[in-house]
């Protein structure tokens, strides 16, 4: 995960309260992976992490689910 943090691709903010992106990034096999990474004190927690989904590819990258 830290790596797909570290060299991500795309992110957007997804919640501000607390604040919540969303981001994609490749794992050190250089499979794309979904993140998300919550921000409280100053702190960086991911709290989600997954093989990227169609529709997450379409809402960071545009296009179509293919």
């Amino acid at each position: 995960m830290q790596h797909a943090v570290e060299n991500s691709l795309v992110w957007i903010e997804i919640s501000d309260d607390p604040i919540r992106y969303l981001l994609a990034g490749p794992d050190r096999s250089g499979n794309v992976v979904e993140i998300v990474i919550m921000i409280i004190e100053d702190r960086e927690i991911v709290i989600h992490a997954m093989p990227i989904r169609a529709t997450t590819r379409i809402q960071l990258f545009g296009g179509d689910a293919k």
